[in-house]
C-alpha cells in the first residue's frame, strides 16, 4: 500500500537535528565554488561587523565618557574624535551587515531554486495513485512553505545565531578581563535562563502554530477544490453551501491564529523582564564598583552598551527560534513529500524498450486497485503488430484499466504485459511511454494556447508540424477562425473549448507524437455524429501500420477492428470480428441490438424537440 499522504497533517514536534542535516547540503552546495566563496565572504563580513560593533563602538564611547568625567576641557578634541569614531563604528556595522546581505542573496535564492526544482521533479516522478489521492491545494501549500523556509533558515543560522554566539564570546571575554567573574557568571546565567524560557514558550506556541497551519492548509485545499469544480457547484445551486463551508474553515483558522498571536505577548513580556533585570543588575554592579574606586564612570556606559548590543540579537532569538522551529516543521513536511516513494519504479538495470514491430500481449493479467477488489482476473489478449484490437463491454469491466497498465501507471498483480516479447516491467518507463500514444476519454488541457497544447505531444515540434496535426484531427478550420489563431488560450483545464474541440486537440497532440502503439480510450465520445464520422476516417488512417487498442462504448466506432474483445467481470466473454460476434448471438450481439434501438429512438425525439423549439 502507498504511504500516508504527507500533507494530511503537520507535527509540531518534528526532530530538529535530522531535518537540519538534510538542510545543510543546501548551505554548502557541492560543486559550487562561486557560491561557497560568497558564503565565506559573507561570514567574513559578519566577523568584521561584530568586531567593529563590540570593540569599536563600545570602547570609543567608554573612553569619551572617561575623558569627560575628568572635567578637563582641554581634551575636547579627543572626546569629539572618540564620539565621531563611535558614530563611524555604528555606520560601519550597518555597512558590513548590508554588504553581507548583498553577497549572500544569490546563495539563498539558488538554494531555494534547487530545492523547489527537486520537489517538483519528484512530484512528477510519483505514481498515479499518489496523484489521485493527493489534495492539490495542500501539496502546493507544503511546497510553498518548505521552499521559502530554506532561505529564511540559511539567513538566521548564518547571520543571527552564529554572530550572536561570536558576540557573546567576545563580551564574556571583555567582562572577565575588565570586571571579573561575577559579571561573567550573571551574564551566562541570564543567557541560559533566556534561552530556556524562550525554548519552552516557543515550543508551546509551535503546537498552536502547527494546529493553525493544518487549519490553513485545509481551508486552502477546500477553496482550490471548490473553485476547480465550480461547474458542479453551479449545477446544484450550492454557492451558498460552499461559502458556508469555507467560512467555517477560515473561522476555525482565525480562532487558532488569534490564540497563537496572543501567546506571543507572554513570550515578549517574559523576555523583556529577563533582559532588563540583567541590564539593571549589571549596571548596578559597575556603579557599586565605581563607588569603591574599582571602575570608572565610562565603565557604566561601557557595560550598558555591550549588554544593549547583546540584547538586540537575543531579543530576536525568540523570533529566530520560532522561525527555525517553524522552518523545521515546514521543511519536514516538504522532505516527507520528497521521501514519498514511487509505487512504480524502473527495475535495476532496466534498458530502453526496443520496438521492432509492436506486438502487444496480456498474459494471465490479474489486477485490482484495492487488494479486496480485483478488476482483471487472468486476462489474456494478443494484439499482433500493426493490427487493431477493440475492447468493449459494460462500465466497470476494466476497459480503461488496460490503458493504465500499458502505461505502467500501475503494475500487474500477476501475469505480465509484453511488447515484442519484452516485459514492460523490465524496461525504462520513459521509453515505454514514449512508444505509446493515447487519446483519453477525459481530455484535460493546460491553461495555455491551443498551439502549445498540440505541440505538447512532441517536444521541439515546429509550427508546420503542429498545423499538420491539427488538420489531421479536423480542428485546423476551427483554430484558423479564432482571432488569435493558434495563440488562442483554452482556459483552465481547457474549459473555453467544447468537449469535442478538446478531444480533437487531444487527437492532434497524439498525431504529433506519432507513436508506434496507439490507444484510443473513447476517443470520439464527446463528438457529434458529423464530426465523429470525420474523426473516424482520420483515426482509421492513423491506425494503419500501428498496433492499436481501441476502448469504446459505441460499437459503431469499432466495426472495422481486426479483433473485438468483449470484457465482462474481468474476463474475456467473447472475441472475434464484428461479423463473427454478431453471428455468435451473444453479449456483443445483444449490445449491438440495444444501441441500434437507442439510436433509432433518439432520432424522433430530436425532431420533436426541434419542432417544440419552433
Amino acid at each position: 500500500m502507498p504511504p500516508v499522504d504527507p500533507t494530511s497533517h503537520t507535527r509540531a514536534d518534528q526532530p530538529l537535528l535530522p531535518t537540519l542535516r538534510r538542510f545543510l547540503p543546501y548551505l554548502w552546495p557541492a560543486g559550487q565554488a562561486g557560491l561557497k566563496a560568497r558564503i565565506v565572504g559573507a561570514m567574513t563580513l559578519v566577523v568584521m561587523s561584530k568586531i567593529v560593533q563590540v570593540f569599536g563602538a563600545a570602547y570609543t564611547l567608554k573612553y569619551a565618557v572617561d575623558r569627560m568625567a575628568i572635567g578637563d576641557r582641554g581634551v575636547a578634541t579627543i572626546v569629539i574624535l572618540l564620539v565621531v569614531g563611535y558614530a563611524a563604528s555604528r555606520f560601519a556595522t550597518t555597512l558590513f551587515d548590508n554588504l553581507r546581505n548583498a553577497v549572500f542573496e544569490r546563495v539563498g535564492q539558488d538554494a531555494t531554486r534547487r530545492l523547489a526544482a527537486n520537489v517538483f521533479r519528484h512530484l512528477h516522478g510519483l505514481s498515479l495513485r499518489f496523484h489521485l489521492e493527493r489534495r492539490t491545494g495542500a501539496v502546493t501549500k507544503v511546497v510553498e512553505r518548505g521552499t521559502k523556509s530554506i532561505d529564511t533558515m540559511l539567513y538566521f543560522l548564518l547571520f543571527n545565531i552564529a554572530p550572536t554566539v561570536l558576540e557573546l564570546a567576545m563580551v564574556l571575554g571583555i567582562f572577565w578581563h575588565s570586571f571579573g567573574w561575577p559579571l561573567v557568571a550573571a551574564t551566562v546565567a541570564m543567557v541560559a535562563i533566556y534561552i530556556l524560557f524562550t525554548q519552552r514558550v516557543t515550543d508551546w506556541r509551535n503546537a498552536l502554530r502547527a494546529q493553525m497551519n493544518d487549519l490553513d492548509t485545509g481551508a486552502v485545499a477546500h477553496a482550490v477544490d471548490s473553485l476547480l469544480n465550480f461547474e458542479t457547484v453551479k449545477y446544484f445551486g450550492a454557492e451558498e453551501r460552499e461559502a458556508r463551508r469555507y467560512d467555517s474553515a477560515i473561522s476555525a483558522y482565525a480562532a487558532a491564529a488569534t490564540k497563537s498571536e496572543n501567546s506571543l505577548a507572554w513570550l515578549n513580556v517574559g523576555q523583556a523582564l529577563i533582559t532588563n533585570l540583567m541590564l539593571g543588575a549589571g549596571m548596578a554592579y559597575v556603579a557599586w564598583g565605581w563607588s569603591r574606586g574599582s571602575f570608572s564612570a565610562g565603565d557604566v556606559v561601557f557595560v550598558s552598551t555591550l549588554l544593549s548590543q547583546l540584547f538586540r540579537p537575543l531579543d530576536l532569538l525568540g523570533m529566530v527560534y520560532r522561525t527555525i522551529r517553524q522552518g523545521v516543521i515546514d521543511m519536514a513536511s516538504m522532505f516527507a513529500l520528497i521521501d514519498t516513494p514511487a509505487e512504480v519504479v524502473d527495475a535495476p538495470g532496466a534498458k530502453p524498450l526496443a520496438i521492432a514491430k509492436g506486438h502487444v500481449r496480456f498474459e494471465g493479467v490479474r489486477f485490482g486497485y484495492d487488494p479486496g477488489r480485483e478488476i482483471l482476473k487472468g486476462l489474456d489478449l494478443d494484439v499482433p503488430a500493426g493490427s487493431t484490437l477493440a475492447v468493449v463491454g459494460p462500465s466497470g469491466a476494466g476497459k480503461s484499466t488496460l490503458a493504465r497498465l500499458m502505461y505502467r501507471f500501475y503494475d500487474v498483480a500477476e501475469g505480465r504485459i509484453t511488447i515484442d516479447g519484452q516485459d514492460i516491467r523490465d524496461v525504462q518507463q520513459a521509453s515505454l511511454r514514449a512508444a505509446i500514444g493515447i487519446v483519453p476519454q477525459d481530455t484535460v488541457l493546460f491553461n495555455d494556447t491551443i498551439g502549445y497544447n498540440i505541440a505538447y505531444g512532441r517536444e521541439g515540434a515546429g509550427r508546420a508540424e503542429v498545423e499538420a496535426a491539427a488538420a489531421g484531427a479536423a480542428i485546423a478550420g476551427f483554430i484558423e477562425r479564432q482571432p488569435e489563431g493558434y495563440d488562442a488560450r483554452v482556459g483552465e483545464r481547457g474549459l473555453k473549448l467544447s468537449g469535442g474541440e478538446k478531444q480533437r486537440v487531444a487527437i492532434a497532440r497524439t498525431l504529433l507524437k506519432n507513436p508506434p502503439i496507439l490507444i484510443l480510450d473513447e476517443a470520439t465520445s464527446a463528438l457529434d455524429s458529423r464530426t465523429e464520422a470525420e474523426i473516424l476516417d482520420t483515426l482509421e488512417a492513423i491506425e494503419r501500420g500501428r498496433t492499436t487498442i481501441v476502448i469504446a462504448h459505441r460499437l459503431s466506432t469499432v466495426i472495422h477492428a481486426d479483433q473485438i474483445v468483449v470484457l465482462d467481470g474481468g474476463h474475456v466473454a467473447e472475441r472475434g470480428t464484428h461479423a463473427e460476434l454478431l453471428r455468435l448471438g451473444g453479449v456483443y450481439a445483444e449490445m449491438w441490438a440495444r444501441q441500434a434501438q437507442e439510436q433509432d429512438e433518439d432520432v424522433p425525439g430530436a425532431s420533436e424537440g426541434a419542432l417544440a423549439a419552433e
